[in-house]
């Protein structure tokens, strides 16, 4: 029971904290739907906050806002093009839920939402179905030419349109695996190395010094995988809109 306590995967547990039960299906706020409120209540500050009163000099809060707004517009801009200006409420706010997700997990006692698979997931489906409406809607039945690779001879059609609709398919699975898994193998390793700093007296400054080195590597990892969710969907939006 007390090697099951210390379990390096015990930070990973969905806890009920508010018991709701309708029909028998369980609809129980959880830990970590406590977090995703967390999320998104300090995004909505963070906004509120740094925008609402702009001046010529900008503050700390308001330079942080503003660097967020400018990264993803010229992100959006670079990937997809003006056309893709009416997409940046969807894409930034995948990209700040994602990162202050990813950075609240870091803190001792908090509990990383993205890390669990059903999470990123469901994330990774609504983006997979908008896109996918997109393009019908852009394209009409043209649209699946986008699994027909151009310049490819009509004799290796059956061979490679096969390969094409898989791996299109297969982009929420990518799209959600990625997240979950570095976000869970990063604070997996950290809780395991951060066992052996007590267990080892003074020698537990070797793993300590791993630990700290690792954390920063961690808070990289968080943005980067925030960065390369919000990529990954405007490159799927510019396959929608633009095809091949």
């Amino acid at each position: 029971m007390a090697a099951e306590k210390h379990s390096p995967l015990e930070q990973f547990l969905i806890k009920p904290l508010i018991p709701i039960k309708i029909g028998g299906v369980d609809l129980s706020f959880t830990n970590s739907a406590l977090f995703m409120v967390v999320a998104v209540v300090l995004v909505a500050l963070l906004m509120t906050a740094g925008m609402g009163k702009r001046g010529l000099v900008p503050g700390r809060i308001q330079s942080i806002a503003e660097m967020a707004y400018e990264f993803v517009a010229n992100l959006i801009k670079e990937t997809v093009g003006a056309e893709g200006r009416k997409y940046f409420p969807l894409i930034f706010t995948l990209f700040m839920f994602i990162l202050v997700g990813n950075m609240i997990g870091m803190i001792p006692s908090t509990f990383t939402f993205t890390s669990h698979i059903a999470v990123t997931f469901a994330m990774a489906a609504v983006v997979f179905v908008a896109v996918t409406i997109l393009g019908f809607v852009k394209h009409g039945a043209h649209f699946f030419s986008l699994f027909v690779p151009p310049g490819v001879p009509i004799a290796m059609w059956p061979l490679l349109i096969p390969i094409e609709i898989i791996s299109y398919f297969s982009r929420p699975i990518s799209l959600s695996v990625r997240l979950f898994a570095n976000m869970l193998a990063g604070h997996t390793l950290l809780k395991v190395l951060a066992g052996f700093v007590p267990a080892l007296g003074v020698a537990g400054i070797i793993p300590l010094a791993f630990v700290t080195a690792l954390t920063g590597l961690e808070i990289l990892i968080a943005f980067l995988q925030a960065y390369v969710f919000a990529i990954l969907t405007c490159l799927y939006i510019n396959d929608a809109l633009h095809l091949h």
